[in-house]
């Protein structure tokens, strides 16, 4: 029963990240290309090594938290007016993401694997936390909060709780999380902004 309750959410992230490619397509949504590229690897790179550790089912929220952003950072080159400008900062969010990823394939353990995708994954992640709470018009909250419930659906599925199965979906959790909260925030700071300049 509880692998249905998996399914369901990965559907319903898919649908949240509809919305969000159809903003990015539209100009409206400026995804950040290095957090959604390095939101795609890290994910599908701890999804291979959860399943060869042994983790079924709870893997499939961790599998959609790389695959949704892969279509988005496609999608993100279709409309020129959707380009976030890439700074110093992110650069260095991405090298030290791709520097998880190397010694993830040094070691070549799943758990050590899970630990660096994990890092890698949250290196991404800084740059768009910066910008949904700088700018949160730029971002759409229906693909985090959608993104949040589904990583909430593998604690339905987990066997052993296990690091394996644990790791994954408490930071997704976690950074799916921090980002509403960065977009909301943003937001209200903006509408209180304007209320006091009126």
């Amino acid at each position: 029963m509880f692998q249905y309750i998996v399914l369901i959410w990965a559907v319903v992230q898919l649908i949240g990240v509809y919305f969000y490619i159809k903003a990015t397509i539209l100009g409206e949504t400026k995804p950040n290309k290095v957090t959604w590229l390095m939101w795609s690897i890290a994910p599908l790179i701890a999804s291979v090594a959860a399943f060869s550790d042994g983790v079924r089912w709870a893997v499939l929220p961790v599998f959609m938290a790389g695959f949704a952003p892969l279509l988005v950072f496609i999608a993100s080159f279709i409309n020129p007016k959707s380009y976030w400008k890439l700074e110093t900062f992110d650069y260095i969010c991405w090298a030290l993401s791709i520097l998880a990823l190397v010694l993830w394939w040094i070691t070549k353990e799943p758990l050590i694997a899970i630990i660096f995708s994990i890092a890698s994954d949250g290196f991404a992640a800084i740059p768009t936390i910066i910008k949904s709470w700088k700018h949160p018009d730029t971002e759409s909250v229906e693909a985090y909060t959608t993104g949040l419930f589904n990583s909430l659906t593998s604690f339905f599925a987990l066997r052993t709780f296990g690091i394996s199965e644990l790791a994954f979906p408490v930071y997704l959790v976690l950074v799916n999380s921090s980002l509403i909260f960065s977009i909301y925030r943003g937001r209200f700071k903006k509408i209180k902004k304007h209320n006091i300049n009126i």
